[in-house]
C-alpha cells in the first residue's frame, strides 16, 4: 500500500492519526489488537523505531497497552478519551476557526441547516 506522508509532520504522528482514525471509524474496536510493529512498518516501508514511537504515544496516553509478548491492544476505555479528547480539541482550535470563517462570509449560523439541505442557494 502506498502512503504519501507529509513534510510539515513527522511521520510517526501521522501514523498514530491513523491509528487515532482507525480507532474514531470503529476499524479498530476496543479490546482489538493493533496491527504488529513489524507488520506496520514493512506495509509502509517505515524504520520499525517509527512505528513504536507512535503506538507509544498511544500506550502514554492510555489508549493503548502493551501485552508482553502478545502485542498492543486498544484499552476498553481508549474511544470515551478519544472521543472527549477531540470533542474538546474541536471546541477549543477548530470551531472558532469555522466561527471566523462563517462571520466573515456574512452568513448567519442559524440559517445554516437550511443552507446546507438546499444547497445554498445553487
Amino acid at each position: 500500500m502506498s502512503v504519501n506522508w507529509n513534510d510539515q509532520t513527522p511521520i510517526y504522528r501521522q501514523l498514530k492519526q491513523r491509528v487515532l482514525g482507525m480507532m474514531l471509524d470503529g476499524l479498530l474496536k476496543p479490546g482489538d489488537a493493533l496491527p504488529s510493529v513489524r507488520q506496520v512498518a514493512a506495509e509502509y516501508q517505515l524504520n520499525p523505531i517509527t512505528v513504536l514511537k507512535a503506538y507509544q504515544e498511544l500506550v502514554d496516553e492510555e489508549l493503548v497497552e502493551k501485552r508482553r509478548g502478545v502485542g498492543m491492544y486498544m484499552t476498553e476505555s481508549a474511544l470515551d478519551k478519544l472521543l472527549a479528547n477531540e470533542r474538546q480539541r474541536f471546541i477549543e482550535e477548530e470551531w472558532p476557526a469555522m466561527l471566523e470563517r462563517i462571520r466573515r462570509l456574512g452568513l448567519d449560523v442559524g440559517q445554516l441547516p437550511g443552507l446546507m439541505t438546499t444547497g445554498g442557494g445553487k
